[in-house]
């Protein structure tokens, strides 16, 4: 596999975007809310925080934050953006040297695309978290609706295909509940808690024109949210919550 270029990796192609306002505008919030009641005191690792849009998020709920994250320019974003406030690493998670152990590690969209998902893991597991620490991780679901419409559309071939889009914005896999729950073992953690965030019958760019207009209320949003926990397999994000395991 040749080298990747971190910065052209996440920026909009001309059919895709990297991230939509659903994902900064709706499943940011309900992710947040899926991890309050986890969290433990202490420091956190945000492991890919792109340009900081969900770190800013994490500021009220601590005050010791450090964030790794591949591409130099999306450092230097976040770097202005928080100054002092964060600490940010520009490296990738397999070469990355950390200066300690952290009570909280979170990953959101970042595990399918990478080359190596259980090596990483297992570096969370075995070095960065720490004894009593919890680790939080969300990938996008194969088994969400709106994906599963696009296969019987013929748009997808399968529902756990990586699309050329995907693939351009550097993809590797795409997970489900099960996928997920088996790389995380075998990194050697401990799977605690397994869920859902939001049930999702429409695409992103759907939800983008959606989000326009006022059709979608607050509640039907925490009504989509709350669905989610009921049906976690239908949903737009699949979320473990891990503790260190023992080997």
């Amino acid at each position: 596999m040749g080298l990747r270029d971190y910065n052209k990796e996440f920026k909009d192609t001309s059919d895709h975007q990297y991230a939509y306002n659903f994902d900064f505008d709706v499943m940011h919030p309900f992710m947040l809310k899926s991890f309050i009641p986890f969290f433990k005191k202490g420091n956190l690792l945000e492991l890919g925080s792109y340009k900081g849009d969900f770190t800013k998020r994490l500021l009220p709920y601590f005050d010791d934050i450090t964030c790794v994250e591949a591409s130099d320019e999306a450092s230097r974003m976040a770097n202005k953006e928080f100054g002092e406030k964060v600490t940010i690493i520009n490296s990738v998670f397999e070469t990355a040297h950390l200066p300690r152990m952290y009570d909280n590690i979170i990953m959101t969209h970042v595990l399918e695309h990478l080359d190596d998902p259980v090596g990483v893991m297992t570096r969370i597991n075995d070095e960065w978290l720490s004894d009593t620490g919890r680790f939080f991780l969300v990938c996008p679901n194969a088994n969400a609706p709106s994906r599963q419409i696009a296969v019987k559309m013929g748009l997808i071939s399968h529902n756990t295909a990586v699309t050329p889009a995907e693939k351009e914005h550097g993809h590797r896999i795409t997970y489900t509940l099960d996928t997920l729950e088996r790389d995380a073992k075998s990194a050697g953690l401990d799977v605690v808690h397994r869920s859902g965030i939001f049930f999702k019958a429409l695409a992103n760019f759907q939800w983008d024109r959606l989000l326009n207009t006022d059709i979608i209320s607050k509640e039907y949003l925490e009504g989509c949210y709350q669905l989610g926990q009921q049906y976690p397999d239908l949903c737009s994000s699949i979320f473990l919550m891990c503790e260190k395991g023992t080997r």
